[in-house]
């Protein structure tokens, strides 16, 4: 056995020194007044363990330097430890021994006796007793509360352990008690062992407890947050669990797993360009990945959605017989033999050519011609599909390219929904009422359709919400308006016009005949054997209730005197007999006429001259009235003219001054008289320059006291020299004219080339006069054939024989000699 000495130190005589067995222990400090169970395996050990328990119980316990040493040595053991008493020792199955010590002192290691059985060792026991001084019991107190504040803090230390360490008084027995509950490492509290003044010890324990704090405050406020952080979320997930176990517990599956997969399959099946492929995949991968709780899943969905839904290459095969196609469109629209033979061409080209891009048609007319329903016609005849979206009101760009995904609600727009809707690539896509959109500060949607209806663009249409570009190049667009200066000249120039003028009375009649008379007898629950129409009753309506370029007003009138018919079909029951309904019926049933016909005015009138407007709802009848009263030289001009219109009645003025000689008129007569201009109508607005002769007739027709004729309509653009200028809207203009009754129309010469596009039966109904100066307006249009000759032979003696003071306007103008 190896003998471990060490010299001797001072008051030797006075220490108490013991021999003690050793107890080494590993990876814990035992300090005095602390009760540990420890577990013992090695050999060496319980035999000191052995060896305590035949005598006093009493044995030294001291941490070892290197925790993993099985077998140490006495240089590998501190040299301060703890005399402890073993309470309890138990031997267990396996050989080791489970012993319960407790500490009592410090005690230090003056000499290893020997190593073998087991470690034996002089060691000196301390003598912790010490006087309490009042700094001493200052740090007492003071440990006391921050050791409150400790436990507080750390839920680990039972609340009654705050008890018990506030009842010690003793500074070296506090701070050993509050040192077992501190999270040291070994270095730290095998050097607080080794620390043998008291309240030494004391500050440096409440030094590290003020740190332990700290920490426990950082953590504490670090799990609050945490907390607050975690608590939706873990809420969320508990609940899905539960919901999960609820659904496999019932057997069900898990719908939105079931969902991703069915959104995954539909995408292997769909055909669409690799861009589109791409941006559903990173979607649907991105998908998986969120909570099916939350609104972005919702979104994401909903974005996939469309792309599974839009009918990316899915074209429906269009009807190549043309003859097939001709009938189906002549059986639902009488007439209108231009966009006719326009969808007849395409069709034609689409026979022989594989690939075509779809026109881009604009039906310019009148309300009631048939524009929206011959859209639906177009689709019928090629065999397509038809989606309608009417633009009339809309001011907002997005609701042609869609809004941004950024936007709660958000939506593609009207052009990629409505081929959603239509389930094909190649529809027929009608824009109805295109020249009723606006704009504000949401942007123009005239605009927006300018990349939607270029055939060059329309195949990278990229729509903000789906923002991949898709291909419009075969959809086939068809847009509708009532007037074409609405339309934006850009937008204009994309598209293919195609003008529907006013039908005519004798295609009012046909269509009421074929079309009309058998839907209203359907929709008011009568047939043939109940009510008949005869020709002269329709033309009496057309006539006398109805003055229009389509044929709305018509179906009314012929649904209101169905539906008289029909009450009485229903008071006679079973005695109802066949109602004929005849030109004096139709006075019975709708009542007094609210149109004049034959004529537009019933006789020949001083300065009242007739001319002829195109507006929205087709030609229209436009009588102009000029007075003349004594004055001092005014023009007024009333009627809510437009400022082209009354630049007209100027240039018609200045033309009439001009000719002031000609016309038998004194130099000076502008001077002495005012002339008072008024259109008719006057709430209704009125603009352009195709008055402008109408104007200069009238005008002379009231200083001259020469009446116009009254079967006479006249249109066409004066200059200040007289020249008589082309305009627009001619076949309107003439269609009005016949409706009106008029017999005779003036036209500018260089409007002749228009008339190719004129019905034989109109031409052949009107005298038309063409001219090209004022100079040969004036003897069509005034009943006072006498001047107007001579005016168009340039005679100017008349200057002498209707040169009559203006005061005296009721006398009547000679007849120049040698004229018949």
């Amino acid at each position: 056995m190896g003998i471990f000495r060490s010299d001797d130190g001072p008051g030797e005589a006075d220490a108490d020194i013991r021999v003690l067995p050793l107890l080494p222990l590993r990876d814990i400090v035992v300090f005095p007044h602390m009760v540990v169970p420890l577990f013992v395996g090695r050999a060496r050990s319980i035999k000191a363990l052995e060896d305590a328990m035949e005598n006093d119980r009493e044995l030294l316990l001291c941490a070892q330097r290197e925790a993993g040493d099985d077998e140490p040595t006495a240089e590998e053991i501190h040299q301060v430890g703890t005399l402890g008493t073993i309470i309890q020792l138990l031997r267990l199955p396996d050989g080791t021994v489970k012993v319960l010590v407790e500490g009592k002192t410090r005690a230090r290691i003056r000499r290893f006796e020997r190593d073998e059985p087991f470690f034996t060792c002089e060691a000196e026991i301390a003598d912790e007793t010490g006087e309490a001084s009042a700094e001493a019991q200052a740090v007492v107190r003071t440990v006391h509360s921050g050791f409150e504040t400790f436990v507080k803090l750390n839920k680990k230390v039972p609340p009654e352990t705050l008890n018990t360490v506030t009842a010690i008084e003793e500074p070296g027995r506090l701070a050993d008690t509050v040192v077992g509950h501190l999270s040291l490492k070994l270095p730290e509290r095998q050097e607080l062992l080794e620390s043998f003044e008291p309240g030494k010890r004391l500050e440096e324990v409440y030094a590290r407890m003020q740190a332990e704090i700290e920490v426990l405050s950082v953590e504490r406020k670090i799990r609050g947050r945490v907390k607050k952080q975690m608590e939706r979320s873990q809420k969320e997930y508990y609940l899905n669990e539960q919901m999960r176990a609820i659904q496999k517990e019932l057997g069900e599956r898990d719908e939105f797993k079931n969902e991703v997969d069915e959104l995954e399959d539909a995408l292997a099946k769909k055909n669409m360009p690799d861009e589109a492929r791409g941006r559903c995949e990173k979607e649907i991968k991105k998908l998986k990945m969120m909570s099916p709780m939350s609104a972005e899943a919702t979104v994401v969905r909903n974005y996939v959605d469309w792309f599974l839904t839009l009918p990316w290459d899915e074209y429906k095969e269009e009807r190549h017989d043309l003859a097939e196609a001709e009938a189906v469109l002549d059986a639902d629209h009488f007439g209108l033999d231009k966009p006719k033979d326009r969808i007849l061409e395409y069709l034609a080209v689409q026979a022989l050519v594989e690939k075509m891009k779809g026109p881009i048609l604009c039906l310019v007319g009148p309300p009631g011609v048939g524009k929206t329903s011959l859209g639906r016609s177009i689709a019928r005849a090629t065999d397509r599909d038809f989606v309608r979206v009417s633009l009339g009101g809309v001011r907002d760009e997005a609701e042609i390219r869609g809004h941004r995904r950024t936007y709660i609600g958000a939506l593609p727009g009207k052009i990629l929904q409505g081929l959603k809707k239509a389930g094909s690539g190649n529809p027929v896509f009608l824009l109805d009422e295109v020249d009723k959109m606006s704009m504000d500060f949401r942007g123009d949607p005239s605009a927006a359709l300018l990349e939607v209806l270029d055939p060059e663009q329309n195949h990278t249409f990229n729509d903000h919400y789906m923002d991949v570009d898709y291909d419009l190049s075969r959809v086939m667009f068809v847009c509708t308006a009532n007037v074409l200066h609405q339309i934006p000249r850009p937008l204009q120039d994309r598209m293919e016009i195609i003008q529907l003028p006013g039908y005519i009375e004798s295609e009012t009649l046909q269509i009421a005949r074929h079309f009309l008379i058998p839907k209203v007898r359907e929709q008011n629950g009568l047939n043939e054997s109940l009510i008949q129409f005869s020709d002269a009753a329709l033309l009496e309506i057309i006539r006398h209730h109805t003055r229009e370029s389509g044929v709305r007003n018509l179906e009314r009138e012929l649904a209101s005197v169905c539906r008289k018919v029909a009450r009485d079909v229903v008071k006679a029951g079973d005695a109802a007999k066949l109602t004929r309904i005849t030109p004096a019926k139709v006075k019975k049933l709708l009542g007094v006429a609210k149109y004049r016909f034959g004529k537009a005015e019933s006789e020949d009138r001083v300065g009242v001259c007739t001319g002829l407007a195109y507006t929205e709802v087709g030609g229209e009848l436009l009588q102009t009235e000029v007075s003349v009263t004594p004055g001092k030289g005014k023009l007024q001009i009333t009627g809510r003219l437009g400022d082209v219109m009354q630049e007209s009645a100027s240039a018609a003025m200045s033309y009439v001054r001009s000719r002031a000689k000609q016309l038998g008129l004194t130099r000076d007569f502008y001077s002495k008289v005012d002339i008072h201009i008024h259109v008719p109508e006057g709430a209704t607005p009125k603009d352009g320059p195709s008055a402008g002769i109408t104007l200069a007739t009238a005008i002379t027709s009231a200083l001259t006291r020469v009446p116009v004729r009254a079967n006479v309509a006249m249109t066409g653009e004066i200059t200040l020299r007289g020249r008589v200028l082309p305009i627009g809207g001619l076949k309107e203009k003439m269609i009005a004219a016949l409706r009106g009754g008029i017999d005779t129309l003036i036209i500018p010469r260089e409007n002749r080339k228009d008339l190719v596009e004129i019905p034989a039966h109109v031409k052949r109904s009107l005298t038309i006069i063409e001219a090209d100066h004022m100079d040969e307006v004036l003897p069509a249009a005034l009943s006072h054939s006498d001047l107007g000759a001579h005016l168009q032979q340039g005679d100017h003696s008349l200057d002498e024989i209707y040169e009559v003071p203006l005061a005296d306007p009721g006398r009547e103008l000679p007849s120049p000699a040698g004229v018949n």
